[in-house]
């Protein structure tokens, strides 16, 4: 039986909400290993003068604990 650890993590793209949610992932795996799965919390976007600007998300990472 395994058990897992669920983190939250705030990330920002200037391109989209899915390039936010890669580099989450890219940027939690490089201390977190055996990502299991990744729940998009909240999404927001930052707008200047009418133009989205920068893409936000609040996303639940879940990994395996190891022994």
């Amino acid at each position: 039986m395994s058990v897992l650890k669920v983190i939250e993590l705030l990330a920002s793209s200037d391109k989209s909400w899915e390039d936010a949610l890669r580099n989450a992932v890219k940027t939690a795996g490089k201390t977190v290993k055996g990502i299991r799965s990744v729940y998009i919390k909240d999404h927001s976007a930052v707008v200047k003068d009418n133009v989205v600007v920068e893409f936000r998300i609040v996303a639940k990472i879940s990994f395996e604990v190891l022994d």
